[in-house]
């Protein structure tokens, strides 16, 4: 189970300090129902469904995709391919030998970036896995349009044989073009918004393909659900939760979110719009960025040290490391490194992160610690879980409704305007 570590915040606290029993009151509001949203937050039992529903149709689908070809491209924007990402780019950011690459598009509107994907796909074997629960999004709606030509040039009548669609149970324009080809489709369930689906086929199908134990990720993640649920101030999303409201209620609106593994940074990403969108509506929300360390402590650092005072900072720390590597003795000791020499590379980066939170906690910066088991499967389960939970425990006690997102619209309908699309205004 995720740990949470306030004591480098507490100094920065209102003298009432974090308001536990609001956090009480909206995780009521979350298990109850009875908040505004509460036809979106199936994520709750979403491991358990998923368990008893999809789980072994998307591991054979999985296999499938295996066992016979070299790559996955996944057609997907915002919720629909971050959390995978974060969860490949964590546990697999190097792909073991047979594994597929898994490639991301339909996430942005760039020519280059779509011509370097297919320069590296070359004549490699490789599959497609569609994710929009409507279909008619732009970025992947266009995306998807080029590969379906492409895998018709390619495979001729067995085009259809190589698309997996993950899509609505029973509406939308992709849904109708799955059934009328016959393509093998996962649900996006109805009840699930898009920043919290990572726990269904959304994510687990390209993990899986990727070579995550996903049945792992599903038991691990149901068990911290049940963790989770349980109520009082000793649970890391109360914890977490009010804490952050705490702080912005002190003038404190940015959060940056930092991580001592460079495999983190896409779990940032996801991170990012899963508090941004959830938080940021009514005039209200706490900013979510993020760093990665130690090599933003060379470039951002400067600015989270003595820049203006707004920043909280959580850092994301894992107790086990995977492997460990000895600082080797060099008897030149040019580098005049010889006083960490035969220490583990693992102790120093350790010391390291902890002179950059004495360092900030001096300068005015509050800081969270958030430790997860492992860089493993039972670790992603938990750090997502954990996320998600304190992420609605804490759109309820700022008085938000944390499952829509209304202004993401704003720019679309100026760009099918300027578009020319039919109808648009």
């Amino acid at each position: 189970m995720v740990k949470v570590d306030l004591s480098g915040a507490s100094a920065f606290f209102t003298a009432a300090g974090p308001d536990y029993a609001l956090a009480a009151l909206a995780h009521k509001t979350l298990k109850e129902g009875s908040g505004l949203g509460n036809d979106f937050i199936g994520w709750v039992d979403l491991p358990r469904k998923i368990r008893d529903t999809e789980l072994d149709r998307i591991l054979a689908a999985a296999e499938k995709i295996r066992s016979r070809s070299k790559a996955l491209v996944v057609i997907g924007i915002g919720g629909s391919y971050l959390g995978a990402r974060g969860a490949i780019e964590l546990l697999r950011p190097i792909p073991a030998p047979g594994d597929p690459r898994v490639f991301f598009v339909g996430n942005g509107l760039s020519a280059d970036y779509l011509r370097d994907v297919l320069a590296q796909l070359g004549d490699d074997d490789y599959d497609v896995n569609v994710i929009s629960k409507s279909g008619t999004t732009l970025e992947p709606a266009v995306s998807f349009r080029i590969f379906r030509e492409l895998l018709a040039k390619k495979y001729g009548d067995k085009a259809d044989e190589h698309i997996f669609a993950t899509t609505d149970a029973k509406r939308g324009a992709l849904k109708s073009l799955a059934d009328a080809k016959g393509w093998e489709s996962f649900v996006v369930p109805d009840d699930v918004g898009g920043r919290f689906s990572v726990l269904s086929a959304v994510g687990l199908l390209p993990m899986a393909v990727a070579g995550i134990d996903v049945r792992k990720v599903i038991d691990a993640a149901i068990r911290e659900m049940d963790a989770l649920a349980v109520e009082g101030c000793d649970n890391p999303a109360w914890q977490y939760a009010a804490a952050r409201q705490n702080l912005y209620n002190k003038g404190y609106g940015v959060e940056i979110l930092g991580c001592y593994e460079p495999s983190f940074r896409f779990m940032a990403e996801w991170w990012k719009q899963l508090y941004g969108e959830s938080e940021g509506k009514d005039a209200k929300g706490i900013f979510p960025a993020s760093v990665e360390y130690t090599a933003d402590l060379h470039s951002m650092g400067q600015f989270i040290q003595e820049g203006p005072r707004m920043l909280m900072e959580s850092v994301v720390r894992f107790e086990k490391a995977r492997g460990s590597y000895e600082v080797p003795f060099d008897a030149q000791n040019g580098d005049g490194l010889n006083y960490i020499a035969g220490r583990d590379l693992n102790e120093v980066c350790r010391i390291a992160a902890d002179a950059v939170k004495e360092a900030h906690i001096a300068g005015g910066v509050p800081n969270i610690v958030i430790e997860a088991p492992a860089r493993d499967e039972e670790g992603f389960a938990a750090i997502v879980c954990f996320f998600e939970v304190a992420c609605a425990i804490s759109g309820y006690m700022s008085g938000v409704n944390p499952f829509n997102q209304p202004g993401v619209e704003a720019y679309k309908k100026n760009m099918f305007r300027m578009l020319g699309k039919p109808g648009a205004v």
